[in-house]
């Protein structure tokens, strides 16, 4: 298509001529060699650039090979008539992109109902007038300038948008970047209460092993998990709203809600979970430590919008349903997902659990009721725990944990059966489901072997009294758990 600039002088041939920095290219086909010779002489006065075909096969050829701006087409030719030339041209071109104007002996009515239903844009009378048939020229390269114009804004647009979505869908979903594209006052601060469900997940123990790693290392560790986990989140239709350091925050219901956002956080929270045999493939190869997440699900009403100001704004969600979502997170361990009684009834039929406790989170008055998920219909959880094994006791001294301080005095314990990720204490002190605990382990004569070991108390019962579930084990410290294996 040609971007065609006009103005207009009058000059002795007519009442109008043009001259053009890129004039409009027209194709004139008549089969009387005379007409040819006289109508492109006129139109080539007029500013034009005119190509002559001298009957329908001809027209169609040139069409096939130049791009024209206009056609003038005679009806009556011998062989492809006018009409037929025209059904032809608009199998490909709509009236829009090529505009043609029939020239006609024929003035009744019946024949320019013809022409114009089989896709004439206007039509002229022979003989010319030749002040009429450029008038009419003109109107429709009008017409066509505006098309041609629209079209190109509606490739640049297209192209705007597509680099949008391109590099802003690496900071937000493609659901708020589509959003904002197609209702700009999106980007107004505020926001709305919404029922939504809420997915946190972190690395247990990511910081201990991350002081032990070359910077460049963490990094990479870190982008092979969330690489993994975005491409999980994305493909059951969660929104990611935040990524902080190895935490994400995801949210189902919003910007978009649908009736099974719960049953699809559940979901993706399971798939999320076996996607880490990949991640962790990707780290073995890349000679990265293996890494474990817990994941924890709440639904409820929140205030879900645009939050900042007016230089820097990110849409996301506030609410005590956040915060439930974050304290449940944090008593995860490695593989696990919890999910709150809520979620657990939003979620629908066949979320399979194994059991059902209450935790006390710090800042929250009434103890949170948590399930442990471990199947939605046919996708499960996938648990290669390694067998604890029978050992000569080990004592341990450990403090409790409230947060990330410590709470209390040591209390004295034995370790009587281990594994790699699991130990079972046996200690005067009653503990709580996913209470969380620093551990020493000594040497016979009270002497320390290990320091800062972690570990989060399970709701299963060990023949020693308790089962620990270690979430950050130092290098050294698990040197000494395979040298204790091993004697055993």
């Amino acid at each position: 298509m040609l971007a065609v600039a006009f103005h207009h002088d009058t000059d002795e041939q007519g009442p109008m001529s043009m001259s053009t920095t890129t004039a409009a290219r027209l194709l004139f086909v008549d089969d009387d060699a005379m007409n040819r010779d006289l109508i492109s002489r006129r139109l080539l006065r007029h500013g034009y650039r005119v190509e002559l075909a001298v009957d329908g096969a001809d027209a169609l050829a040139k069409v096939d090979q130049q791009l024209f701006d206009l056609i003038l087409l005679d009806i009556m030719m011998p062989g492809l008539s006018g009409i037929d030339v025209l059904k032809k041209l608009r199998e490909t071109r709509s009236r829009a992109e090529l505009p043609v104007i029939m020239a006609t002996a024929k003035d009744t009515s019946e024949d320019i109902v013809e022409a114009l239903a089989a896709g004439a844009n206007d039509y002229v009378t022979k003989p010319l007038d030749m002040a009429v048939a450029v008038a009419r020229i003109e109107g429709q390269l009008a017409l066509k300038r505006a098309h041609d114009t629209n079209v190109v804004l509606s490739m640049q647009l297209e192209m705007h948008n597509r680099f949008i979505k391109k590099t802003f869908g690496r900071y937000l979903s493609d659901e708020i970047v589509a959003s904002l594209l197609d209702q700009p006052e999106g980007l107004a601060l505020g926001g709305e209460k919404r029922l939504v469900t809420i997915l946190m997940s972190d690395l247990r123990g990511f910081t201990s092993v991350a002081e032990r790693l070359p910077p460049e290392q963490v990094v990479r560790c870190i982008n092979h998990y969330l690489e993994a986990m975005t491409d999980v989140i994305l493909a059951h239709r969660g929104t990611i709203d935040e990524f902080i350091g190895d935490a994400i925050l995801a949210i189902f219901g919003a910007p978009i809600q649908r009736p099974d956002d719960a049953r699809r956080a559940v979901a993706c929270a399971l798939a999320m979970q076996r996607a880490m045999n990949a991640v962790n493939e990707r780290n073995q190869k890349d000679g990265l430590p293996e890494v474990e997440m817990g994941i924890a699900i709440n639904t409820g009403e929140v205030v879900v919008g645009n939050i900042g100001s007016t230089k820097r704004t990110k849409y996301g969600v506030v609410g005590s349903a956040v915060n439930v979502a974050s304290r449940i997170e944090s008593h995860t361990v490695g593989g696990q997902v919890l999910i709150a009684d809520a979620t657990l009834q939003a979620a629908g039929n066949g979320v399979a659990t194994d059991g059902r406790f209450e935790l006390k989170a710090k800042g929250i008055p009434a103890p949170i009721a948590v399930h442990s998920v471990v199947a939605l219909g046919a996708l499960r959880l996938e648990r290669a725990q390694t067998p604890m094994i029978a050992i000569t006791p080990l004592p341990v001294r450990f403090t409790l944990l409230s947060g990330k301080d410590l709470r209390g005095d040591e209390h004295p314990g034995e370790i009587v059966s281990l594994s790699k990720q699991e130990a079972d204490l046996r200690c005067e002190v009653a503990l709580e489901p996913l209470m969380n605990l620093r551990l020493r382990f000594l040497a016979p004569d009270g002497s320390e072997l290990a320091t800062e070991i972690y570990a989060k108390v399970l709701p299963t019962r060990g023949e020693g009294g308790v089962v620990l579930r270690f979430t950050s084990l130092p290098a050294e410290a698990g040197k000494l758990v395979e040298r204790q294996l091993i004697q055993s």
